[in-house]
Formats: C-alpha cells, structure tokens, sequence
C-alpha cells in the first residue's frame, strides 16, 4: 500500500504556529478531512491550513454531533474512519485536521481507536492551546519540581478541586459556560491571584484577564477559553 494518513495538529489558532512538518505534508495531500463545528458550517482548522493547501487537494469537511448520544457519535466516527482508510488504500496522500494537538481532546482519538496503528499511519503533533496560552500570558507552565494537571471543565466539582488542590499546576479547559463555577473554586482554594484567563488565543479576537475577581461571573466568553493557574506564579498586573 502506497498511500498513508497523516493526523496533524494545526495548532491553537494563527496559521504560522502550524508545524514546519504539518505544513509541508499539508502541502502534498490528495485529501483532506475538515472538522466542522455544525453541519454545513466552517472549518477553524481547514482556515488555519488554507494557506499551505496544494491547488488540488480535495477538501472534505466532516461534522461531528456535540450531543450525549453516543450510538449517534459512534456512527459518524464509524463512517469517517472507514471513509479515511478507503481513501489510504486507493493509494492516496490522506489528511485529518484537528485544533492545537491530535492526541489531546481530540475528535482523532475516537479515530485512531478504530483504525489502530498500521505502518501506514502518522500522527504529527501540534501546538497545544495551554502551550500557547502560556506564551501569551508570560506566565509558566510548570517549573523544577512542579506537577501539571490538564482538566476539562466539564469533570465533577470534587475532580477539579482535587486536582487543585494536589497539583501546582493547573490547566482548566472547556471554561465556557462555567466560568462562575471556577472563578467561585478558585477564590475558595485561595487560587485565584495565581490565575490567568484567556479565550481564542492567537486569534484576532484574543482577550486575556489577569485579574479574575474583576471578571463577572456573568462575563460572555468564547467557546475557546481556559484558565492556567500556577501557585508559585503571583500575577504582576
């Protein structure tokens, strides 16, 4: 079999934060699977990777349903991967797009788990959003000895509390929709001096606030916003 697939991160959101490596094989593929949002809807991954595309790149993008139905879910993640192995076996240069990294909260893993790991598969890593958030924000991941934590938002109060408490580092992912809930955790643990909000990073609309006890809780954000806390980083204005 000469064709292959590639799943490539493209990264939290500005096209040059793409890999060097994404975007060359971006550049040669004969297909290429889009995430959308909704049905019909555009790609933020597909408009991170528009520029590096080839003139002849067939684009397909591909909708995946957000609701609690997982027989639901099951078939289209049944449908695509049996849809990018099709493609691989005609011989073809197959690509998958996926926000910041393939491997981390990613519609990918889903994927991955019924294609598994043949010879004719490579996952090429991306940005994470978190890595990028941290840039923007000069504020540190992890440093010497610290422990890091990645979380969503949507685990149980005790889950995010414990974590917490137990790590000196914090990512807090999926914020949107629950802000008043963490910022409300973060004053009683005593985190939230220690913490820093930001929402579409890297993309024109990027807002950062440093100080959440000024942010209110009814505060509009984006779908893409998280939360970083260091509990030896002091926020400096």
């Amino acid at each position: 079999m000469t064709g292959r697939l590639y799943a490539l991160g493209t990264g939290p959101g500005a096209s040059d934060l793409i890999t060097v490596r994404a975007a060359r094989i971006i550049g040669k593929l004969d297909v290429l699977f889009a995430p959308a949002g909704r049905k019909g809807g555009d790609s933020l991954a597909l408009s991170i990777v528009r520029e590096y595309l080839s003139d002849t790149t067939e684009i397909r993008t591909c909708h995946f349903p957000m609701s609690a139905d997982n027989d639901e879910k099951a078939v289209v993640w049944d449908e695509t991967a049996a849809a990018l192995q099709h493609e691989v076996e005609q011989g073809k240069q197959v690509g998958f797009i996926t926000l910041g990294d393939s491997m981390l909260f990613s519609t990918w893993v889903f994927l991955l788990a019924r294609i598994g790991n043949p010879e004719w598969l490579e996952i090429v890593p991306g940005v994470t959003s978190f890595a990028a958030i941290a840039s923007r924000a000069q504020l540190p991941l992890a440093m010497e000895q610290q422990s890091l934590a990645v979380m969503s938002c949507t685990a149980s109060h005790q889950a995010l509390s414990e974590a917490l408490r137990a790590h000196d580092s914090v990512v807090l992912m999926k914020v949107y929709g629950r802000f008043a809930q963490i910022k409300a955790l973060l004053q009683h643990l005593g985190l939230i001096d220690h913490a820093v909000l930001m929402a579409e990073a890297t993309l024109p609309g990027e807002q950062c606030w440093r100080n959440l006890n000024e942010v209110p809780d009814d505060q509009k954000l984006p779908y893409f916003s998280t939360i970083l806390v260091n509990k030896q980083w002091r926020n400096r204005g």
